[in-house]
């Protein structure tokens, strides 16, 4: 993997712009501590158990299908720019993978800090 923290804050972005009832499906769970579909709700959408796609969404999945790839794009409602980054974060090389930056995508703060933002 390219950048593990960047494809972790890419996720995390976009997870965090999904409302549940957006995503169509019925959640329940009580309050919120963060915005967005929880980690658990993205993995059921893309039908990969929730320590994998925690551990994708932490850098620790390495070789990472294109499968699995697809389905968090569709679970997350990518673009095909994003979708095309998402693959370039997580397959650098892989032919799907566009080096494209999302438009949203901006820095801020240090060098090493970026931010998303939907």
């Amino acid at each position: 993997m390219n950048d593990n923290g960047e494809l972790g804050d890419f996720l995390r972005s976009r997870r965090a712009r999904l409302r549940p009832e957006d995503a169509g499906a019925a959640f329940s769970g009580g309050a919120r501590r963060v915005p967005g579909l929880r980690r658990e709700e993205v993995a059921h959408l893309a039908g990969v158990s929730t320590d994998y796609y925690a551990r994708l969404e932490q850098g620790r999945h390495p070789h990472v299908s294109e499968t699995v790839l697809e389905a968090v794009a569709r679970a997350l409602r990518l673009d095909d720019t994003e979708r095309g980054y998402l693959f370039e974060l997580a397959r650098p090389g892989h032919p799907d993978a566009t080096g494209a930056v999302p438009p949203a995508h901006h820095a801020c703060g240090s060098r090493s800090t970026r931010c998303w933002t939907s």
